[in-house]
């Protein structure tokens, strides 16, 4: 596959065909817009994993491209609309930042098809997918409340959107099933990616008093810090073993790669329609990494509670539970809907944190 790399912006390197030669040898062609870089070793490595799946899937059916390092704002909607003019059939843009900007493109070019990860905005042309996350958070709470000698942890955390405050409490409502005076604490560093500004949060809640540590973030830093100081720490995105031996105790692994053939193989058959994905453990959208660094005891609760959410015996937002203040949320055996996992706006008890407006 021919890939001619050109500069976009200061903050974007871009990895793009022109088209003609798809378009000429009658191939779908297959776009990606990143936020980081194909190799961070986290999220943007895990959707560039399922760009590549799609290639093996569908061989000489297929060119794919991408646009890596795509900065949020004006930046991504210029790079979303240089791969709508380069002949790409679908774009998918994977970050939330790219919301706006998705949809802005997608006006413009109604022949393509768009998909936008963990938004919420769609059109006829404009699809959203998402994963439950927070299912592997809860696993990974879990995980901290037998490992944690203190009892607190700490989280990385980007935006306080819904996707985020999720899995923060996931992390809590796990953590509190096997310790219910579990704490956590939360530093927000305002972007998905920048690996100096996630060190420095991870030192700084080592330096609070946490024993371990968990990320909502795109690189191996905290991970990296964690392995320096000697405290157990999650992956998040891709297995980040090789960053922390001897600290990482799982990850949660996102794997795009049947969701991204999916939507390819309807796109050619002409089934493709705008829908709304948001599928977890039991569809394959997530997996966990091998429980390594533990005691036999925690890994097999670890394997029993990831089984329970696979089969639907477990739902991690199962009340009773209530909201940081002690006001009830769920009632015992309630289980929350998906409208109010998407639309998230609060803490649940165990949080020691102001969430930021």
């Amino acid at each position: 596959m021919k890939k001619i790399a050109i500069a976009l912006a200061a903050t974007a390197a871009v990895i793009i065909g022109f088209g003609s030669a798809a378009e000429a040898a009658g191939k779908t062609k297959v776009c990606f817009v990143y936020v980081g870089s194909h190799t961070d070793g986290g999220w943007s490595q895990a959707h560039d994993m399922g760009r590549l799946a799609v290639e093996k899937e569908f061989g000489s059916k297929v060119e794919t491209a991408y646009l890596e390092n795509v900065a949020e704002g004006p930046d991504s909607e210029r790079a979303i609309e240089r791969m709508a003019r380069s002949n790409c059939s679908i774009v998918f843009t994977t970050s939330f930042g790219f919301m706006d900007s998705t949809v802005a493109v997608a006006k413009k070019f109604p022949k393509v098809k768009f998909e936008h990860a963990t938004g919420f905005k769609a059109a006829d042309n404009l699809a959203t997918y998402n994963s439950r996350f927070y299912e592997g958070r809860y696993i990974n709470g879990q995980i901290a409340g037998k490992m944690s000698k203190k009892g607190i942890a700490g989280y990385i955390a980007t935006f306080p959107v819904p996707e985020v405050v999720m899995g923060i409490n996931a992390f809590e409502q796990g953590a509190k099933s096997v310790n219910p005076n579990f704490k956590m604490k939360v530093i927000w560093i305002n972007t998905w990616f920048d690996p100096g500004k996630e060190a420095d949060a991870a030192k700084a809640l080592i330096d609070q008093g946490v024993d371990v540590l968990t990320q909502h973030t795109d690189t191996t830093a905290p991970m990296q810090v964690a392995e320096q100081r000697g405290v157990y720490a999650f992956g998040q995105s891709s297995d980040m073993i090789k960053a922390g031996p001897k600290v990482q105790l799982t990850a949660i692994e996102d794997t795009w790669g049947p969701y991204y053939i999916k939507r390819v193989k309807a796109l050619m058959d002409g089934t493709w329609k705008s829908e709304q994905s948001f599928d977890g453990l039991k569809a394959g959208n997530l997996t966990m990494a091998p429980f390594t660094n533990m005691p036999d005891d925690v890994k097999k609760m670890a394997e029993d509670t990831e089984a329970k959410i696979k089969s639907g015996e477990l739902a991690p937002f199962t009340g009773p539970i209530n909201k940081q203040d002690g006001t009830p949320w769920l009632k015992a055996g309630e289980k929350a809907d998906d409208g109010t996992l998407l639309g998230m706006n609060f803490y649940v008890e165990g949080v020691d944190d102001k969430l930021p407006k």
